[in-house]
């Protein structure tokens, strides 16, 4: 219940967002067109965000034939944690990373990439796998969901405006554009950190609770813990690169592209810190 208020409150929260963008943006005209968009977006990302942030993510299904381990873990933990089996997908990198999306424990789908598939051992990719479920389990993948793709939006809406009125759109006078440039270039910055600042409010503590959960369900906070000790060591040999719409949907937070303030805003907490919370401390 209380998950499904928050994701009220944020479709409300970003629903505001994008119409005092479009009202800046064009008057009324600018309004009356985020007002449909956003129609279109909280509906979109209700029903299919799982499957755009599967597809934004190069994510493919992966049968049970092709990884009868994964299968196994993934079972025997959705048992575990008294949800129905998530639909599980392959992620062709060689950077450790997973993530879980869907709308409910009903919708679900767990992701990992083969990079973490192949550093992690049976209790490590159990441990990650328990996380991804806790995130299901606690009913904050909606969430997750829904921000991505709104956020997602709000971004790509801010670098419309700046173009638009760079060039004179949506019938700006002549003596008017000097103006609307430097707004639009303020709108370009201040949209997608908006979004950014949202994100970061949703992510951090989801992710201390979904580690909690994931340990309550393997009953083994050690497998979970070495497993982000080795995520955190072979991630930075080897980044994974992501929308920043995305970022905050993986146990790892990925490198983010094409944001100006990317690097001043992390979605997750310190690994180390997640570590000790999961352990009482951290590896030496």
């Amino acid at each position: 219940m209380w998950n499904n208020l928050k994701t009220t409150v944020l479709l409300a929260g970003l629903t505001g967002l994008l119409l005092g963008i479009g009202q800046l943006w064009g008057g009324e005209r600018g309004l009356m067109f985020a007002l449909i968009l956003a129609a279109v977006m909280n509906l979109g990302s209700y029903f299919f965000s799982d499957k755009l942030a599967i597809a934004m993510s190069g994510a493919k299904p992966i049968a049970r034939e092709e990884n009868p381990r994964l299968y196994q873990i993934v079972e025997r933990l959705a048992a575990k944690a008294n949800i129905p089996v998530p639909k599980i997908y392959f992620i062709p990198t060689d950077s450790p990373n997973a993530f879980a999306t869907g709308r409910n424990p009903n919708h679900a789908s767990v992701a990992v990439t083969r990079g973490i598939l192949e550093i992690c051992d049976d209790e490590e990719i159990e441990g990650v796998l328990a996380h991804e479920l806790g995130h299901v389990k606690n009913r904050d993948i909606l969430i997750s969901a829904v921000v991505a793709t709104i956020a997602g939006a709000i971004t790509l809406i801010g670098r419309m405006v700046f173009w638009a009125e760079m060039f004179g759109g949506f019938g700006g006078r002549s003596d008017d554009r000097r103006g609307g440039a430097f707004s639009a270039l303020a709108m370009m910055i201040v949209a997608p950190l908006a979004a950014a600042l949202i994100q970061l409010a949703i992510s951090r503590s989801r992710e201390y609770q979904a580690d909690a959960t994931g340990a309550e369900i393997t009953g083994n906070p050690q497998g979970l813990a070495r497993a982000l000790d080795k995520i955190d060591k072979y991630a930075k040999r080897i980044p994974m690169r992501a929308s920043p719409s995305m970022a905050h949907l993986f146990i790892y937070q990925p490198l983010t592209t094409g944001e100006i303030f990317s690097s001043l805003f992390s979605t997750h907490p310190p690994i180390r810190k997640r570590i000790e919370r999961l352990i009482g401390r951290d590896f030496v």
